[in-house]
């Protein structure tokens, strides 16, 4: 009783019971959390349908497919732009060996486009940012149909005017085509003879892109008529020429038939001769100025 009751033996028995529980409940916690460390260290090894690592799987999923699905485009992109470069380099191959002139206004009535023909026929070094009235010139629509009426029937747009004028009328009414013919002079006052077919050029949309115009050199052709046409004058008046001669001669030799005077017979004999000489210069002179057709492409066009 003397022992429980001193308190310095008591406060010691505490303080041992209390260290020695301290020690039993840190030895329990260093288990336990081994237990924990070991079953942490065991997790890698679960199957896949673990759910703390499900979230992780899925989001390397994700990140390939993305990555995939990112390279898929960059290819596509690649091909539609090649795609794009060979037509692009297709339609200026074909633009540039075009024989016909070919030019594209935009919707502002300035040149966008021209191929090297259109440069050559209308005369300039570069058509580009040019308006349709410093481009033709003045050039005015003739009133006169396509002389192949029949395969190209008349067209009631092309009445006259000026050829700028028809542009901007195709430009302003969107949808209507004109053909049109006009005499062209470029820059180097050389004559041309120009078939222009004029045509809004829609987007998508049905919005107006602008207008194109596709241009082909005639003058040969045009010299080629005018030349017929001067020989056809020529040989009408020639003809008129003959008959009247011939007529003539018909009527000396008719009064000389009838006459009997020997002096009258002479002078009718000497006209006759006269009227002969003369049918026989003017044929000659026909058949050395008779106009030469040459076929399209020979020579210049200057009359």
């Amino acid at each position: 009783m003397r022992v429980l009751a001193n308190p310095v033996l008591l406060r010691a028995a505490a303080v041992l019971f209390c260290a020695v529980f301290a020690f039993l409940l840190g030895l329990l916690s260093v288990r336990r959390l081994r237990n924990s460390i070991a079953e942490e260290g065991e997790v890698p090894e679960a199957g896949p349908g673990s759910l703390e690592t499900l979230p992780l799987a899925v989001y390397n999923t994700v990140i390939q497919q993305l990555k995939q699905q990112k390279h898929e485009l960059s290819v596509q992109s690649r091909a539609e732009q090649n795609r794009a470069r060979t037509s692009e380099s297709l339609s200026q191959a074909v633009l540039s060996n075009l024989s016909s002139g070919v030019l594209v206004f935009g919707a502002n009535g300035l040149v966008r486009t021209s191929n090297p023909a259109a440069k050559a026929i209308l005369g300039f070094a570069s058509a580009s940012g040019l308006s349709p009235e410093d481009v033709f010139r003045g050039a005015i629509v003739r009133a006169r149909q396509s002389r192949n009426e029949t395969a190209c029937p008349p067209d009631p747009a092309a009445q006259p005017g000026s050829v700028a004028a028809a542009v901007h009328a195709v430009l302003r009414e969107k949808s209507q085509r004109r053909q049109v013919e006009a005499d062209y002079e470029t820059p180097a006052n050389e004559p041309r003879f120009l078939a222009i077919t004029i045509s809004a050029v829609p987007a998508a949309d049905g919005n107006l892109l602008g207008v194109a115009c596709l241009i082909s050199d005639l003058s040969e052709l045009e010299n080629i008529r005018r030349r017929e046409q001067m020989q056809g004058e020529v040989s009408a008046e020639m003809a008129l020429r003959l008959r009247t001669s011939l007529a003539t001669i018909s009527g000396y030799a008719q009064q000389l038939a009838e006459n009997h005077d020997r002096g009258l017979a002479q002078q009718l004999a000497h006209d006759i001769a006269q009227e002969a000489a003369e049918l026989e210069r003017n044929i000659g002179a026909f058949l050395i100025t008779k106009p030469a057709v040459k076929p399209a492409g020979a020579g210049s066009f200057s009359d």
